[in-house]
Order: C-alpha cells, then structure tokens, then sequence
C-alpha cells in the first residue's frame, strides 16, 4: 500500500506540473499534438526512473558515506545530463521522426527542473531505492498525464472558435492555469 500511495501521490495529487510547477517549459512547448506529448512524455518518464536509480546509489551509498552531501546538486546535474545524452542518442537511433518532432526540448530535458526535483526530492525524503524508483515512475506518470491531457484540450481548441485577443499563448496558459487548478482538488485526497 505504502508503494501505492507514494505512486498516486506523484502522478496526481503533488503532479510535478500541475502542483509544483516544475517542468512547464516542455509542458507548454511540446503539448501541441498528443502523438509528440506522448513521446516526450515516455522519454522524460524514462529519464525521471532512471535518475531515481543513479541518484539514489549516488547519494546514499556515495555521498552520504564519504560525507561529500554539499556535492549533491552538482552530482546530480551531472548524471541528470548524461542520462539525458544517452536517452537522445537511443531516440535518435531507434527513431528519426519522433527525434525530429521532439526537436530542441529533447536536450532541454537536462535542464527540466522537474527531475532536478525529483533526484532532490528523493534524497529530502529518505525513500529506499525501490520507493524511489516507484516516486520517478509516479512523477514520470503525472507528467505524462498532464502533459497529454494538455496537448488534447490544445488540439480541440485549434477547431474551436476562440476570440482573437486570447488565441495562441494566452488560451493555452488560461488551460494551463485551469488544468492546475482541476488537480489541486486532488489535493484532499492523500
């Protein structure tokens, strides 16, 4: 159960973007289209599960041990840039379009604040390596979530009649500003 609600805590009710405001650049950027906010959604999901593991083993059985804790956040930008590297050169391997339609926010995911929180977040909350893997998974999950559900009220509203001053940026941060408050409601729940 423990495991359960440290997932849902991440996913909906502290979502890292629609409650903590972390990640609203690729947010804003990439919910275009669902396809490409699907993708980008999996990619940084990756990156938070993977920065979960790495920065977990490097905290507690590095940094801690040596007494070397004011390394934290360099340490893990550092890892945080490198797992993005390696997660941009498989994309590019595996698939030309998805890497071309995730263009520039694809290295941008090195400085989404996002995962910073995450490897940050895990390390205030002393969570063991398997609750931290199930926290990025969450975090990664949430962000998808919101990034997706974005990216499919941004398409309706191309087909929607919207008045001129609020079409383009401003309708799409007035959702933005809504969908968050949609998930503060969840709020009450955990």
């Amino acid at each position: 159960m423990d495991l359960f609600i440290i997932f849902i805590s991440a996913a909906i009710v502290n979502n890292f973007v629609l409650s903590l405001f972390l990640g609203i650049c690729p947010f804003l950027g990439v919910s275009n289209k669902t396809s490409s906010a699907l993708s980008m959604g999996m990619a940084v999901t990756f990156v938070m599960v993977l920065t979960a593991i790495v920065s977990w083993i490097l905290y507690f059985l590095i940094l801690i041990p040596f007494k070397l804790e004011f390394l934290q956040i360099p340490s893990f930008i550092l890892v945080i840039a490198s797992l993005v590297q390696f997660v941009e050169m498989v994309i590019k391997k595996v698939s030309q379009p998805l890497y071309r339609a995730l263009g520039i926010f694809l290295p941008l995911i090195t400085t989404n604040c996002a995962i910073l929180g995450l490897a940050l977040l895990l390390s205030m909350r002393e969570y063991s390596l398997i609750q931290s893997i199930i926290f990025g998974l969450g975090a990664g999950a949430g962000f998808t979530l919101a990034l997706f559900i974005m990216a499919g009220i941004r398409e309706e509203l191309e087909l929607t009649d919207v008045p001129k001053p609020f079409r383009g940026v401003p309708i799409s941060l007035i959702t933005a500003g809504l969908l968050a408050l949609a998930f503060m409601g969840f709020a009450g729940m955990i």
